[in-house]
């Protein structure tokens, strides 16, 4: 696919630090449904540039992750969706495998003509995107894995165990988990005035739908087990990884590189949503993209 330099708007550090609130450059191109898989999945279009797909993480619903505003659409026409059961996609008919999430995923660039682009993979979608690379090496030209885990006896944290908590007990155990150094009664390093919001969606009460929508991503996440096609992954990778991440501990993004022939790690100040946390995150992404 043809490379395109670097847009010579593109925001220093300090204007990055902007992201959570005030940057407001996504271009909303096209926000509809689409029938994939027997699904209707909802995806948005946004940005000028290459195509980059965006997996989302557990419980990611673009209504609240405001794809819009990612500093990545200022280079990147990014393809971004709700998974099977989250945000406005349907529930499906049964209980989806890891490897199910990768084909909606290839299917959806399919549908909209994709035959090559780059992938990043956050978190869960991480997981997603690493079984994507392997099922359809073609499909991709660079992959990036942020806060992730291959799974095997580097699994991220079992998420599921903590539905059975009560809403404020589940938050209590959430926080932490995003960043290690977390401080009760205190924000996340790097986030302020955003951590409430954090808890907040941990507190949330979910409609009918999304509950089973999470509760069979969390299945298919419990039994996310990579490990023995990472060795096939051709597309050059990087993996990205928060210093203090409780979810998918520094030592896990160390075995992904160690797995994936000629991948690169890059850590960064922050925890499990590092890219909100520190402003070379983002740039640094869009390099290697470039490359």
């Amino acid at each position: 696919m043809t490379k395109r330099k670097a847009a010579a708007h593109w925001p220093d550090s300090a204007a990055a630090t902007n992201f959570i609130g005030e940057v407001l450059h996504g271009y909303a191109r096209a926000m509809p449904h689409i029938d994939v898989r027997g699904l209707t999945m909802y995806f948005e279009l946004h940005g000028e540039g290459p195509p980059l797909l965006h997996i989302s993480g557990s419980g990611g619903d673009l209504r609240a992750t405001m794809p819009d505003r990612t500093l990545l659409n200022r280079t990147f026409t990014g393809l971004h969706y709700d998974h099977r059961g989250l945000g406005q996609t349907n529930v499906g008919d049964a209980q989806p495998t890891m490897e199910d999430f990768a084909e909606d995923a290839a299917a959806l660039c399919a549908a909209h003509g994709w035959d090559r682009c780059h992938v990043m993979g956050t978190s869960f979608g991480g997981m997603v995107a690493q079984h994507l690379a392997i099922r359809h090496p073609s499909l991709i030209d660079r992959l990036v894995l942020n806060c992730t885990s291959p799974g095997g006896d580097a699994a991220s944290y079992p998420l599921h165990e903590l539905q059975h908590l009560s809403a404020e007990e589940r938050a209590d155990s959430w926080m932490p988990l995003m960043d290690t150094r977390y401080v009760p009664g205190e924000d996340l390093p790097g986030l302020a005035g955003f951590t409430q919001l954090l808890r907040e969606r941990q507190t949330a009460d979910p409609s009918a739908d999304s509950a089973a929508g999470n509760a069979r991503q969390l299945e298919a996440r419990r039994h996310h087990d990579a490990t023995d096609g990472l060795g096939g992954i051709t597309a050059p990778t990087l993996v990205c990884a928060g210093k203090y991440d409780g979810v998918a501990p520094m030592v896990n993004s160390e075995k992904l590189v160690a797995a994936i022939p000629d991948a690169i790690l890059e850590t960064f100040e922050g925890g499990h949503i590092f890219m909100l946390q520190d402003p070379e995150a983002m740039p640094r992404i869009r390099d290697f993209l470039l490359a």
